[in-house]
């Protein structure tokens, strides 16, 4: 659940109002292959090639669930290509790290439109998000960050709630990763 407090600070380190204000900026070239990673995880069409930028401990971490391992994160992602035939990308931008955030750290300001119908005109779910990704030395992903509408979500920082709801979420990654196989659906 999104903190109340609109000083919360983001995985990115800044808060909500910092993150959308940042400028875009041009992505660099060892950036591209996650930057087309991204796009095709959140554009419901992984690919075998598409999980090849994250490190085999990779995190993923959204308000839905904690996917720990590579195989939790292709199960997410799998299994929101097989929810979802269709989804946009209206606003996809790579931003401006100000001096704070780590040069490690891709920040990305997306809105993505999801459709349950592939022919539909009109989306069935508008979603805007940042994505923190967070890189290691061999420029592979090791924590994937979502925060809907770029706020943060609670952890077990949080007290006793955030502990609890921390644990729901990795209880909730594992049961689609019992459920939703390791191959990206063909559609």
């Amino acid at each position: 659940m999104p903190s109340d407090d609109p000083e919360a600070r983001n995985a990115s380190g800044l808060i909500p109002s910092e993150t959308k204000s940042l400028k875009e900026r041009t992505v660099e070239p060892h950036e591209s292959e996650i930057i087309q990673s991204i796009k095709e995880l959140y554009t419901c069409k992984p690919t075998e090639n598409t999980y090849s930028v994250y490190a085999n401990n990779a995190v993923f971490h959204d308000p839905v669930g904690i996917a720990e391992g590579i195989e939790s994160i292709r199960a997410q992602f799998n299994g929101l290509a097989k929810i979802f035939p269709r989804a946009d990308l209206p606003k996809f931008r790579v931003l401006e790290n100000p001096p704070s955030v780590s040069k490690n750290k891709i920040l990305i300001d997306i809105d993505v439109d999801y459709y349950l119908d592939a022919k539909a005109d009109k989306s069935t779910k508008t979603v805007n998000s940042l994505l923190t990704i967070e890189t290691d030395a061999s420029n592979k992903i090791i924590r994937h960050t979502e925060e809907w509408n770029h706020q943060h979500e609670s952890d077990k920082d949080d007290g006793f709630w955030g502990m609890l709801n921390e644990q729901r979420k990795k209880l909730t990654a594992n049961i689609v990763g019992k459920f939703v196989g390791q191959e990206p659906p063909n559609w």
